[in-house]
């Protein structure tokens, strides 16, 4: 399928500004920052996240002045992801500040342009380990170029799995230990590396078979929902249902295993968005 240039043109500016904002992550790994709270106590935001968003707003918006932005530091707050008329980029600047916060490198920057709540263009950009995550709608997911796919296993059992714990984990994490207790015992292993951006990457790259979570935001997973469909997975709210950006849970597999853990998951529960 030949891809329309101006998608082409949308990428490149993704790409360069996840690379230029990746930069700024790599070298504030392991310094001194001032540390903040957003919602609770373990929601944390650094000058380094702030920082990582101005820039791809200039660096977009040099480009697309028309396009608005929507990014988890508060830049476009007001726009509405689903309904938004228009092209939206929507960006987290700095996935994974936690482990940023404590010197783990393992983050990434997310770039998506998302219209009428599908993304078409995603970025994921790992600046630690110069992993570049590419994909528009129709040409296939990319790891620095080269073509990706998703994980060949047929069973969970056979599965590395993945999963998040919220940062409210006190107060809201009955539900995601629960479902992780369904999962263990059952598949290879399961991870829990603290960045939704980089599980989605790795389960459009083949590194995981699946990847569930709760709570999350748009920023959290548009370009990675793109990255995983273009890789021949799947991706759908945790009981199977269709996924949009303002769902509360997201689940995404190579595609095999997919109807398999939405079983396991969802084993006792008339609703898994209610119980999450």
């Amino acid at each position: 399928m030949t891809i329309d240039q101006a998608w082409t043109g949308y990428l490149d500016a993704a790409v360069a500004a996840a690379r230029q904002a990746g930069a700024v992550i790599k070298d504030g790994l392991g310094r001194a920052h001032a540390v903040e709270t957003k919602s609770s106590t373990t929601d944390l935001v650094t000058e380094v996240d702030r920082n990582s968003e101005r820039l791809i707003r200039e660096i977009l918006s040099s480009r697309y002045p028309e396009i608005p932005m929507l990014g988890e530091e508060g830049t476009g707050a007001s726009y509405d992801v689903e309904n938004e008329p228009g092209p939206l980029w929507v960006v987290d600047p700095l996935d994974g500040t936690t482990n940023f916060v404590h010197t783990l490198p393992m983050s990434c920057v997310c770039v998506a342009l998302v219209v009428r709540g599908r993304p078409e263009v995603g970025v994921i950009y790992d600046p630690y380990r110069d992993e570049l995550f590419t994909a528009i709608r129709g040409g296939g997911a990319q790891l620095n170029g080269r073509p990706l796919a998703v994980a060949p296993q047929k069973t969970v059992e056979d599965s590395l799995l993945a999963t998040g714990l919220p940062y409210d984990i006190r107060t809201a994490g009955a539900g995601s230990l629960k479902y992780f207790s369904r999962v263990a015992p059952y598949c290879r292993d399961v991870r829990a590396i603290g960045s939704a951006g980089l599980e989605l990457a790795y389960v459009a790259a083949g590194r995981f078979g699946g990847y569930w979570e709760f709570h999350l935001a748009p920023w959290d997973t548009a370009a990675g929902w793109l990255l995983v469909e273009e890789a021949g997975g799947r991706v759908t709210a945790l009981d199977g249902s269709t996924y949009h950006l303002e769902s509360s849970t997201i689940l995404a597999t190579s595609g095999f295993i997919h109807d398999e853990l939405v079983q396991m998951l969802m084993a006792g529960d008339r609703d898994g968005q209610e119980n999450a």
